[in-house]
């Protein structure tokens, strides 16, 4: 007997870093809930990461309208189903005006801060065993990837922007890393460079295209989608990049992830998983909202991170993640 239809809304949050964050959600539930059909509401920037959901029947991205006219106009395009289950990232009141069976809407709970996974996962109740990242692809998006990367050494991935300048380390600082690891004698001699970023990144990242060989350079900024440079991610030996929605997505596939961290709280930002790393420069988090209150000022913070606390908490990584 098929399962009976358990049609799921889902609406997420609005930027990449916290949709990779919370993406475990989406996976538990199609694992789990037999019949599951997705309805997925996302902001535009993070809508391209769930285009591969199975049994996704709609992808809605809502972007901001005055006078919360957003909400309104999404009320309108799912208030004819009958929900089995409304999930709701963004602590609306959205569900309560909808025909629903269940629903789990984000509430802020007081305390210490707590990662985004584990927050996630407490709309759930399985914050004893949070869900770990995951986004779907396709085989064909896996041949793209593979078609982009090509035979050759070892991949050094890196995301040196950021969506705020706060947060961003300097780009020749990431040349420098690069020419280290890469060096014949480097941790990564032989190895490949992988640049990754937006569109708007290409001008800014391009300093650190030029300190390898071309042949050994992979640019990937504004040429792939998020979900090609996911598969990507997953062939990458290392990453290491900014406090981003591409440092989460390296977490997510699996590649050894170092996240380069100043005015930002890695007790609820850190990239996930075993293999990953936190680097930042002699100040703590706390530190850095004493000169800069609301966290929004044009100010460089990352520029105590020295080159070579990078290039040891790389290294020691590549060597804790060799396979024997």
């Amino acid at each position: 007997m098929a399962a009976r239809p358990f049609p799921i809304l889902f609406v997420g949050p609005t930027r990449i870093g916290d949709a990779v964050l919370a993406s475990g959600l989406i996976k538990k539930l199609a694992d789990e809930a037999p019949g599951a059909r997705f309805t997925i509401v996302v902001g535009p920037a993070a809508a391209p990461l769930f285009a591969e959901v199975p049994n996704l029947d709609a992808l809605i991205v809502m972007e901001k309208r005055k006078g919360s006219g957003h909400w309104f106009s999404l009320w309108n395009q799912v208030r004819h189903t009958k929900w089995s289950l409304v999930v709701d990232m963004r602590g609306s009141a959205l569900s309560g005006f909808l025909r629903r069976e269940r629903r789990a809407v984000y509430r802020k709970l007081g305390g210490e801060p707590e990662h985004k996974v584990i927050e996630a996962a407490r709309l759930l109740l399985v914050e004893d065993d949070p869900p770990a990242p995951y986004l779907f692809t396709t085989n064909e998006i896996e041949a793209r990837a593979d078609e982009l990367l090509g035979e050759g050494g070892p991949i050094l991935a890196m995301g040196p922007a950021a969506n705020w300048l706060g947060k961003t380390w300097p780009i020749e600082r990431f040349a420098r890393v690069a020419i280290e690891l890469l060096a014949p004698e480097g941790p990564m001699a032989g190895g490949r460079l992988m640049i990754l970023g937006g569109p708007d990144d290409v001008r800014y990242l391009e300093p650190l295209s030029r300190v390898v060989p071309r042949d050994r350079v992979i640019e990937l900024a504004g040429q792939a989608d998020l979900l090609t440079a996911y598969a990507a991610l997953k062939r990458a030996r290392l990453f290491i990049g900014n406090d981003s929605g591409l440092m989460h997505m390296a977490a997510a596939a699996g590649a050894p992830t170092i996240g380069l961290f100043g005015p930002s709280d890695e007790r609820c930002y850190a990239p996930w998983g075993p293999m990953t790393r936190v680097v930042r420069g002699p100040r703590e988090f706390e530190q850095f909202k004493l000169v800069d209150t609301g966290l929004n000022q044009t100010i460089g913070h990352m520029m105590d991170l020295p080159v070579d606390t990078v290039v040891t908490a790389a290294s020691e990584l590549l060597l804790e993640t060799e396979k024997g």
